[in-house]
């Protein structure tokens, strides 16, 4: 009787560590999975980051362009 104990414990604990195991499989994909997505928001916040300075670029181009259309438009006197 005792011995049919131990090897009833001994299936349930290989078992277990067969759960273990594939649990700690899953956990190191799930890990690798949620790197890659770091990985790639932080691609998208440095685009976003170059995006909006391409934005302010132009914003500092056509506040230059209308300073000189204002002054041409002075210089001819085309303002009311």
């Amino acid at each position: 009787m005792s011995e049919n104990v131990e090897n009833l414990v001994l299936e349930h604990l290989k078992r277990i560590q067969a759960s273990l195991d594939r649990m700690e499989r899953r956990i190191t994909e799930l890990t690798s999975r949620v790197a890659n997505l770091e990985s790639g928001q932080a691609a998208i916040m440095q685009h976003l980051t170059h995006l909006a300075s391409a934005d302010a670029a132009q914003q500092v181009a056509i506040d230059h362009i209308s300073e000189r259309l204002d002054r041409i438009e002075r210089r001819l006197e085309l303002t009311n």
